[in-house]
């Protein structure tokens, strides 16, 4: 089973996975991007990286890192419960908010065609409001190229998240950031055990 975990940064989706994947058994944890070698120097690049990229360029790189994380990590580990933290939920996100014009039926078939057979089989949606966005990214060391883009993009790239999960055909659960952790955990495992 891949379950994706999205959302903005802050939200708490690496904290759960972490927490999760002690619960459940057999899971292994992944990340987009830059699980895999390729991807680490994609992520360099993306992320703190000293180049102006255009905007299809930044697209087009985050498409080849899922493609690579794909093949050499979702196809190998498909017997296992695979936490991703991050996919193309993400990727078509951030590409909406970076160009307004963007056809959003492109976009999936992009990323219907870089993943393949490894589309999530559900979605962890973290959704969190301005207050709890502003206090944990003041929190964080935001260094990171996209990170930098400021407040607003971010509750855009959100926005445009809730917006594509809910025309998806694929399970999903929204979480409220600003829960305590264990609440989250335990809404997160609820979920996940009415999907087997």
């Amino acid at each position: 089973m891949h379950i994706l975990f999205e959302g903005i940064d802050g939200v708490g989706k690496s904290t759960q996975i972490e927490i999760i994947s002690k619960i459940l058994p057999n899971c292994v944890k992944t990340h987009e991007p830059g699980a895999t070698h390729f991807g680490k120097k994609i992520r360099e690049i993306l992320l703190n990286g000293d180049y102006n990229l255009s905007k299809n360029a930044e697209m087009f790189l985050f498409l080849a890192d899922r493609a690579e994380h794909s093949q050499k990590f979702l196809s190998q580990n498909q017997d296992k419960i695979i936490l991703c933290d991050r996919g193309f939920i993400s990727g078509i996100a951030y590409a909406m908010s970076n160009d307004k014009n963007i056809d959003v039926n492109f976009l999936l078939q992009l990323n219907h065609f870089v993943l393949g057979k490894n589309l999530p089989n559900a979605i962890v949606l973290f959704r969190a409001d301005e207050y709890t966005i502003k206090n944990r990214l003041n929190t964080r060391n935001m260094t990171d190229r996209i990170e930098k883009r400021g407040i607003e993009y971010l509750i855009d790239v959100q926005e445009n998240m809730l917006k594509l999960v809910s025309t998806l055909s694929i399970p999903h659960i929204i979480i409220q950031a600003q829960k305590d952790i264990k609440t989250i955990t335990d809404e997160i495992l609820e979920f996940i055990k009415e999907l087997k």
